[in-house]
């Protein structure tokens, strides 16, 4: 077990953030409530959505329960992944932040595959991915004078997320901040025959 402790801590503990806050969103608000933390700009917005992070989808029946496979696979493979970078002693930052992208991947899994059962609105896999922070922390009109959105609305943070999808954005995002760092290639030296350090 050494080495996993870390990574299989950071899982149960975002896991459990995530499962709880969406459990409690679930059970007492409805469908489009809202409630204002600070301000304008942060703001608890019950949502539901069928597909991916951010409120992106697939379209009708089939698309859901593709997806709902195809995040099944995925996190799979990130869970082997996983293993591999432990049991090959990888840079502990990667390691910490691959267990972040696993435990946002199946945070979201656990949605869209047994919510639709539990709270008995569609079979299995056909769950709905609940979703409540908002920061619509920029508003206005875009210039007459953009192109294609001139004269628009738009708000800036627009996307509704949850737990689950930041823990995946961040473990992204410092991955490929730190590639450098996390997949840096070991040097290897040796002997030269006057006893100098030779550097493949």
């Amino acid at each position: 077990m050494k080495g996993y402790t870390k990574p299989l801590l950071i899982i149960f503990l975002v896991l459990l953030a995530d499962q709880v806050l969406k459990t409690w969103i679930k059970t007492n608000m409805f469908l489009g409530q809202e409630f204002k933390m600070i301000g304008n700009w942060f703001i608890i917005h019950f949502t539901e959505n069928n597909g991916m992070a951010f409120g992106l989808e697939f379209g009708g029946e089939f698309g859901k329960l593709a997806l709902s496979l195809f995040r099944i696979v995925a996190v799979g493979g990130i869970g082997y992944g996983l293993h591999y970078l432990i049991k090959h002693k990888y840079h502990r930052g990667l390691i910490l932040n691959v267990a972040l992208i696993f435990a946002g991947a199946l945070g979201n899994i656990i949605d869209s595959v047994l919510y639709g059962v539990i709270y008995g609105y569609a079979g299995l896999f056909h769950g709905r991915v609940v979703d409540m922070f908002y920061f619509p922390i920029l508003q206005g009109n875009f210039p007459s004078w953009v192109p294609m959105w001139g004269g628009e609305d738009y708000i800036f943070f627009r996307p509704v997320f949850n737990i689950a999808d930041a823990a995946i954005s961040v473990g992204v995002i410092i991955i490929l901040i730190f590639q450098k760092t996390y997949f840096k290639e070991e040097v290897k030296e040796e002997i030269g025959p006057n006893n100098e350090i030779v550097e493949d």
